[in-house]
């Protein structure tokens, strides 16, 4: 497949200045970058076809030889090839490439001056509550770690009556540029780390670094709903930001205390409704709990254990949903335990008249037993 044209690889025009080059170039570097576009194998030949064509004309030397001869004045297999002496693409290259690089990564970029700029740190407060509290929602407060600027130095981080010097490495830009090769990527200075100032005479309370540690009292409204594992964001209540960057966030994360009569799913509500065995074969009216105070089910006559029933908008009311999910009731039948002789007397009895009654009375039982029987037969 035949090579096109790299300005028009390029969108330019032939006439082009070098910085209309390094614009259309970094233009088209941050739209298909590969780590834009992961997995994007049409990003990836366009960055590499716009790559190609900036390192070409960016060189004096093989931007004419590419003006005269075409491909042929640049390809390094051809005869005659202008391939110069700068190398892969020269400085001009290098320092766009560079920026791009910086910008994608989180860098302040290549040719920016002054300390460098970061976001602070985000905060994560795990907060644990009740079933009852998710249900109705509540306004708490929490104490979260924070840091507050020095009493003492105002902030500088030097001893009362001093200022901060000029870094020598970075000459107070907070970063370092590093050449390998064709790439020119910027560091973060590793003696100022960003700031652009030393201290040679730290202050005494906050150890040089400007900034001390206090708890701080924050109001969060935890909503009606909210279930395990969301997250409720308090902008600007994390970490502050470096050099005047803004501060992060802090995430206040739910963890739902384990309730001793029901388990929650999403909206609905979910217990296990123990009666005895004689409700469960003559039938009654059974008082449940709910959250919102006690309710009643009718247990028919030979109700089994695994029954389930469902009392209707007796669950939790979602963030966003506009009503109430629903209680689930799963019966469980009790055996008694214990019992006296007199007791187990009357049972003997009981079970004799059962079976005298055939299998309309234990209809499960019988259909268990011809089951077995016909596996082993």
């Amino acid at each position: 497949m035949a090579k096109r044209d790299f300005y028009e690889v390029l969108g330019v025009g032939k006439n082009a200045t070098d910085d209309e080059l390094r614009k259309a170039y970094r233009k088209l570097a941050m739209k298909y970058h590969p780590d834009r576009n992961p997995d994007s194998k049409e990003a990836e030949e366009k960055f590499k076809e716009a790559k190609e064509a900036y390192e070409m004309l960016s060189d004096p030397e093989k931007r004419a030889a590419y003006d005269r001869f075409g491909h042929a004045g640049v390809d390094p297999n051809a005869a005659g090839a202008g391939m110069g002496g700068a190398g892969m693409g020269g400085a001009g290259f290098a320092d766009a490439f560079g920026d791009i690089f910086g910008e994608i990564f989180g860098g302040a970029g290549g040719r920016r001056g002054g300390p460098q700029v970061y976001r602070g740190a985000d905060l994560k407060y795990t907060l644990e509550i009740s079933l009852e509290q998710a249900a109705t929602g509540f306004d708490t407060e929490i104490r979260v770690p924070s840091w507050e600027n020095c009493d003492t130095c105002k902030g500088s981080g030097a001893k009362p009556g001093t200022q901060p010097q000029t870094c020598s490495t970075c000459g107070g830009n907070g970063a370092v540029r590093m050449q390998q090769g064709f790439f020119s990527v910027q560091q973060t200075c590793p003696t100022c780390h960003g700031s652009g100032k030393e201290i040679t005479d730290p202050c005494v309370a906050c150890d040089g670094v400007g900034r001390i540690r206090r708890n701080k009292t924050l109001q969060v409204k935890i909503p009606a709903g909210i279930d395990d594992g969301m997250r409720i964001r308090s902008a600007g209540n994390g970490e502050p930001g470096v050099n005047g960057g803004p501060p992060g966030d802090l995430y206040v994360e739910i963890h739902l205390k384990q309730h001793s009569i029901f388990q929650r799913d999403g909206e609905d509500l979910h217990c296990e409704l123990t009666i005895p065995f004689t409700t469960a074969a003559l039938g009654g009216d059974v008082e449940v709990p709910t959250l919102s105070g006690k309710g009643s089910i009718t247990i028919p006559e030979g109700t089994q254990t695994g029954k389930t029933f469902r009392l209707r908008g007796k669950g939790i009311k979602g963030i966003r949903s506009s009503y109430p999910g629903d209680l689930y009731c799963h019966v469980a039948v009790e055996t008694p335990v214990r019992l006296s002789e007199e007791q187990k007397k009357l049972l003997r009895q009981f079970e004799a008249s059962l079976s005298q009654g055939g299998e309309k009375h234990s209809p499960k039982s019988d259909s268990w037993t011809d089951r077995v029987k016909n596996f082993f037969s």
